[in-house]
Parts: C-alpha cells; sequence; structure tokens
C-alpha cells in the first residue's frame, strides 16, 4: 500500500487503483460501497466513544454516509445486482477498505478518514461536471457538501486532541 509522510496511506492513491477497475459510469456505486463501508467504521467509533457529544457526531457521520449511499443507488436500476457484481469481481475490496485503518491509533484513523471526506467530496464535485444527467449532478453536488459536513466534524475533533 502506498504511504506518505508519517506511513500514512495515500487515500488518494489506493482508492484511484480500486476505481480504475470499474468502468467510469458505476463508479458512483462502488464509491456507495465505501460509503457504507465508512458508516460501519463511524458506527464502531460511536459505540466507542466516552464522550456523549463526540458519540453523537460519529452517529450523525454515519448517518450521512448512509444518505450518501442511498442518494448515489437511487441513480441507478438495480444498483443492488450492480453493487454485487462489483463485488463479487473485486473480491478484496473490503480487505484494502479495512487495511487503510487497521493497526492504527484513533486519531490516526481519524486524520484518515477526513482525507477520504475530502476526496469524496472532490470526487463527487468531479461526478457532478461530468454527468449527463441533471439529477444526478445535483445528487454528486449534495453528496460533496454531506462530506464536507463530516470532514469538519473530524477535524474539530482532532484539533481538540493536539
Amino acid at each position: 500500500m502506498a504511504s506518505t509522510a508519517g506511513d500514512f496511506p495515500n487515500v488518494a492513491e489506493v482508492l484511484g487503483k480500486v476505481l480504475q477497475r470499474v468502468p467510469r459510469g458505476l463508479q458512483p456505486l462502488l464509491i456507495a460501497v465505501a460509503e457504507r463501508l465508512a458508516a460501519e467504521r463511524y458506527r464502531g467509533w460511536a459505540d466507542e466513544a466516552t464522550d456523549a457529544a463526540r458519540g453523537g457526531g460519529f452517529r450523525a457521520c454515519a448517518a450521512r454516509e448512509e444518505d450518501i449511499a442511498a442518494r448515489v443507488e437511487a441513480l441507478y436500476p438495480d444498483a443492488a445486482v450492480i453493487q454485487r457484481d462489483i463485488l463479487a469481481a473485486n473480491p478484496d475490496l473490503e480487505d484494502i477498505n479495512r487495511s487503510i485503518f487497521a493497526g492504527r491509533a484513533l486519531e490516526q484513523q481519524l486524520a484518515i478518514q477526513a482525507q477520504g471526506e475530502r476526496l469524496g467530496a472532490a470526487t463527487w464535485r468531479a461526478f457532478a461536471e461530468h454527468a449527463d444527467d441533471p439529477k444526478a449532478g445535483a445528487t454528486f453536488l449534495d453528496c460533496a457538501v454531506l462530506e464536507e459536513t463530516s470532514a469538519a466534524f473530524l477535524e474539530a475533533v482532532l484539533e481538540r486532541k493536539a
């Protein structure tokens, strides 16, 4: 796995390689799968939080991830079937996702997730820019805002740790 300074994974490089495995028109559905995995991660952090406000913030992030996935999946007839096919053709996707965070301190995981949220926002904006369907474009822009909201929360948590 590619790393950056401090032995942090380069999320853009790792996920970029994964996205290249899927035709461009289906990449949003692959990202929707990743959004649901992120929601699980957020719920885990919420369950471990000793501060109620922080736990609530993580739950709100999980809800945004689920919202993003649902909005994107709603754009595709047979989204669930397509996603199953993507996962079947790429059985290592969940392991790659998990490996980005494995064995790292919580603060490192949050920093990686914040980087992923910022990358996600940029990716949704790029999809919006190239969308042929105005509804899809608007959906992708809405998803970018949701990603940025979660990134801002994570960054605020990390600033309080510093």
